[in-house]
């Protein structure tokens, strides 16, 4: 694959961003180096070499779920900037 600028541009089009030229050279040299570095990947032999699908021989190792240090409403409720007697106050950020 071949990282140009047309590539770049539409890249930093799907995610919204702009890149000045000196950003674009320095991102086309970093995706160049990934593509390359996932190149030696694709060299190693891996043929019966079984999946990694767990970093450690432990499985679904969960504490309990135990209650500890709760806070009170009121505590909770002590430094907002707007309360009202039960609920925090905030601004609304839905229009209709």
């Amino acid at each position: 694959m071949r990282i140009d600028n047309e590539l770049v541009d539409r890249l930093a089009e799907l995610s919204k961003l702009e890149f000045n030229d000196t950003e674009k050279e320095k991102l086309k040299k970093d995706l160049q180096g990934i593509l390359n570095l996932v190149e030696k990947l694709e060299e190693v032999n891996v043929d019966g070499i079984e999946p990694l699908i767990y970093m450690s021989d432990e499985r679904n190792v969960l504490r309990k779920d135990e209650i500890r240090d709760t806070v009170s409403k009121e505590e909770a409720l002590q430094n907002a900037p707007q309360k009202d007697s039960d609920y925090f106050k905030v601004p609304k950020v839905i229009k209709k």
